[in-house]
């Protein structure tokens, strides 16, 4: 209810209450059912919000079990075990990346070629005149 329709609602309700004593009995009975009526559509009252609601809210253990906390949860694991499943996807490519690193490191300190060989331009050219000097055989056979 907005601001307006609360004050129409007073302004009806202390016109009734001025002009209650001349009413006819058939309309006050006509009132008092549509009341009664109206008191059994209406809605529970909202808890209220003061400070000892506030308190039996923090020891409330049946808030625990409800179905809105497993609805809020059924949404949250979901996304937990995504995030979860993303990190370990990405130690896991770390993990082989340093593993390929230190197998090529390994390979190039325990050859018999300087390091200085690799840096320089010749050595290319040497290496792809080798692999071809050494696929012709192969071919010849």
């Amino acid at each position: 209810m907005n601001t307006d329709d609360i004050n129409l609602a007073y302004k009806i309700r202390h016109a009734l209450n001025d002009n209650l004593d001349k009413l006819p009995a058939s309309t006050t009975d006509r009132l008092a059912a549509a009341r009664a009526q109206a008191l059994a559509r209406k809605k529970a009252d909202a808890p209220a919000r003061g400070k000892q609601a506030r308190q039996r809210a923090a020891f409330d253990v049946g808030s625990l079990f409800s179905m809105q906390w497993v609805a809020r949860a059924a949404v949250v694991a979901p996304l937990l075990a995504m995030v979860a499943g993303m990190v370990g996807v990405y130690q896991y490519e770390r993990e082989q990346r340093v593993a390929e690193l230190a197998e090529l490191d390994a390979a190039v300190l325990s050859d018999d070629l300087p390091l200085t060989a690799y840096t320089d331009h010749g050595f290319n050219a040497y290496l792809a005149q080798q692999q071809q000097a050494q696929q012709q055989p192969q071919r010849a056979q």
